[in-house]
């Protein structure tokens, strides 16, 4: 009987891992499998080598696994603050990945940074926790870099993302590991060129936008101040999406952009972690409405407030120099009404109001032959897929170039295009204008599809139509006269009487003082107090300049030292009064509507 035929079998033999030999005591970190001298295979890991006599006095190797592989490759140096902390290269299952590890931990147990390890992928034995740190501590690289705590441009001339280092190697982003990645990329920039921007071109409000982000990396560098632009419009009008787009710029649009609903420490920190690049800032509604203004001047200045460890030292305060895009249903100095605060100038041209909501569709100009909704919809879609591409890319092209050198005459040649009357206008014109020059800067770099002169024409447009809706008078001026209107408007029957009445008026409470007829016309005749509580936040001698601007003080004494008139008072009695004409008020150079 014939024998069954044997199958041929192919065996496959792994190679032996190579063999290590380490000296003992000591640590060792392994990529990959090794085997000891004794040929026993060790897993990847962090190892702590050492021997052992047992009870016949022979001697034993001891491996004991500690972590998965940890590299201390590099020691590091803040130059935020001057503290140090150790690069470390982590293996783990979702790849190679770099984290620094601030020294400060070794102070306490080791448990916050051993949590953001394990977050990041670290495994670490349970009963070798205090081992690891040990490791971690004894490690002496030789390598030596800097770090930072903010994104955005670093002394050393290079652009520090998370995770990213643009224009060089020199320098790491330090975290605390559990913070989102705000600079995320997805999708393509070529993608995101096509269905996003290739869209908002048309869209005055939707160019703004994108510019705005592209402008952060340029403030520094051209010496403009940051600041904001406020979208205003209803509600559902395309406000968010314009947001939406500017995020998308720089990272994940649901996770870049933030809301106006936090404390002003909450700003600090939000605006810290986007230096250089965009904040963006949804609803205004949602701010507190006492505290709106100064946010927006501590976000224009860019400098937080300093505040006390417990040992009386002062903590560095935060920094950063950005654009903020903010959008709402109110303007700011109408929210900060709300919570009774007049409006201050100032706040006013650091974040100043674009009109987002009655241009030809809301907020948009041009829908490419959609419908509004299709339109909304498909713009959302397309950067919720694509976004995080453009930023880095600008700012890469813009080190690669070596076009910082020449940033200053090309900002001055855009800055002359922007019409200025006075200084405070001038301010808001440097912001329009550094917009304006990223955007073109963007075309000429072949990173927007958009015609040459498109990000000019629309930043001059939006700026133009701020200018006339403001006027070109001088801000604290406007706002002066704009509350002694909105005064005599609400008080002018209940806090005013006739000065010529024959006997005092008992019906007035909290006299304002009084008024006159000059023919057709009604003067108003304010006593010192209640002149300066309708210009409420401006001093009397701020006031009266405000009014002698727009010609609005009607009559005076002869003495030209003095700003009043005499008048006789009902039921006896003299006082100096100013005389106000209030259709001066809302004259040319006064107010606007």
């Amino acid at each position: 009987m014939s024998q069954p035929e044997t199958s041929a079998l192919t065996l496959i033999t792994q190679p032996e891992p190579p063999t290590v030999a380490p000296e003992r005591p000591s640590w060792g970190v392994y990529e990959a499998w090794v085997q000891n001298e004794k040929g026993r295979r060790l897993k990847p890991g962090v190892y702590w080598h050492t021997t052992h006599t047992n009870e016949d006095g022979e001697r034993q190797l001891v491996d004991e696994w500690i972590a998965s592989p940890v590299f201390v490759t590099a020691r590091t140096l803040n130059s935020d603050d001057g503290s140090e902390g150790r690069l470390l290269r982590l293996v783990t299952q979702g790849g190679d990945k770099e984290w620094v590890l601030p020294m400060e931990v070794f102070g306490g147990s080791g448990e916050d940074a051993r949590r953001s390890l394990f977050a990041m992928g670290v495994l670490i034995s349970l009963k070798k926790r205090s081992a690891f740190m040990e490791y971690l501590l004894e490690q002496q690289p030789r390598q030596t870099l800097a770090t930072t705590s903010r994104p955005g441009w670093h002394e050393s001339g290079v652009f520090v993302l998370p995770h990213r280092t643009l224009g060089g190697d020199g320098v790491r982003y330090q975290t605390a590991g559990r913070a989102p990645n705000l600079y995320a990329a997805r999708g393509e920039l070529a993608q995101w060129q096509s269905r996003v921007a290739a869209r908002c071109l048309g869209n005055p409000v939707l160019t703004l936008a994108v510019c705005c982000a592209l402008a952060g990396p340029l403030l520094n560098l051209v010496g403009v101040n940051g600041g904001g632009v406020h979208l205003v419009g209803d509600s559902s009008s395309g406000k968010s999406l314009a947001q939406l787009i500017g995020a998308s710029v720089w990272g994940d649009p649901g996770v870049f952009a933030a809301s106006w609903d936090m404390t002003k420490g909450g700003l600090e920190i939000e605006a810290a972690s986007r230096n250089d690049t965009l904040l963006s800032l949804d609803e205004i509604k949602r701010a507190d409405p006492r505290r709106v203004q100064e946010m927006a001047y501590a976000l224009a200045n860019g400098q937080g407030k300093g505040t006390m460890t417990r040992e009386r030292e002062g903590r560095a305060k935060l920094h950063w120099r950005l654009l903020t895009l903010s959008s709402g249903e109110r303007s700011l100095s109408e929210h900060a009404a709300i919570g009774g605060n007049p409006a201050h100038a100032g706040a006013e041209l650091r974040m100043v109001d674009v009109n987002a909501g009655t241009r030809t569709h809301r907020a948009f100009d041009e829908l490419h032959g959609m419908e509004g909704a299709d339109f909304h919809r498909a713009l959302t879609v397309a950067a919720g897929q694509h976004y995080g591409h453009l930023g880095a890319a600008f700012v890469e092209r813009l080190i690669a170039g070596d076009d910082r050198d020449g940033l200053l005459e090309a900002f001055a040649k855009v800055r002359a295009r922007f019409a200025v009357e006075n200084a405070q206008a001038g301010r808001v014109a440097d912001r329009f204008a550094v917009i304006a020059l990223a955007g073109e800067m963007a075309i000429a770099y072949g990173l927007l599809p958009w015609p040459v002169g498109t990000s000019l024409a629309d930043s001059q447009l939006l700026y133009r139509e701020w200018l006339e809706r403001v006027g070109s008078g001088n801000a604290e001026d406007r706002q002066i006269l704009a509350g002694i209107a909105g005064f005599i408007e609400r008080h002018g029957s209940s806090r005013f009487s006739d000065v010529d009445a024959g006997e005092t008026d008992s019906r007035i409470f909290d006299r304002a003082g009084y008024w006159e007829l000059d023919g057709t016309r009604r003067l108003y005749l304010f006593n010192k107090s209640g002149l300066i509580e309708a210009a409420a936040g401006f001093g009397l001698a701020r006031i009266v300049k405000a009014l002698e601007a727009a010609g609005a003080l009607a009559k005076r004494d002869n003495d030209k030292k003095r700003n009043t008139k005499k008048y006789r008072l009902p039921g006896g009695g003299s006082a100096g009064l100013y005389v106000v004409d209030p259709e001066r008020l809302e004259s040319e150079g006064g107010i606007h509507g």
